[in-house]
């Protein structure tokens, strides 16, 4: 075999590793990417079933519901329009309040409640989560209609 076949075999090799590396990259990020939902969106929307995504709002005054002798904590979020349960087990942010805004990572399951595995609570007093602001705002919008 001459040098310049094997060359351009070797070229073709590199090439087509390059493209099977670039399509694993690809579906690895399509696969960990975490769409943000606001209670509507996830009640009026396609729901997104055993799918991760984050979901997002205030959580609602008197909602949050311990189980005893666990880590087990069930509240409500709102973006003031629509409510979806939330369950998370662990150790709440030192600034999860009720009524205070919240960002939760899960995945929601068939019966409507979303499975949380982090909670994310504003970091001040002053602070909310963009997404978080938009669809209260979106609420607001729609709530005055």
């Amino acid at each position: 075999m001459k040098a310049r076949h094997q060359r351009m075999i070797f070229i073709g090799a590199v090439a087509a590793g390059m493209l099977v590396s670039a399509g694993f990259a690809y579906r690895a990020f399509n696969e960990n990417l975490l769409y943000y939902q606001s209670p509507t969106q996830v009640i009026e929307g396609e729901p997104t079933i055993d799918r991760r995504m984050r979901l997002g709002g205030l959580v609602v005054e008197d909602s949050v519901k311990r189980a005893p002798g666990s880590l087990t904590v069930s509240f409500l979020v709102t973006d003031n329009i629509h409510s979806i349960p939330v369950e998370y087990t662990g150790v709440l942010p030192d600034l999860f309040a009720e009524g205070q805004g919240v960002v939760t990572h899960g995945q929601l399951k068939a019966d409507g409640r979303f499975v949380a595995d982090t909670v994310l609570a504003k970091h001040d007093e002053n602070y909310m989560a963009p997404e978080v602001a938009e669809s209260l705002a979106e609420g607001e919008r729609r709530a005055a209609e």
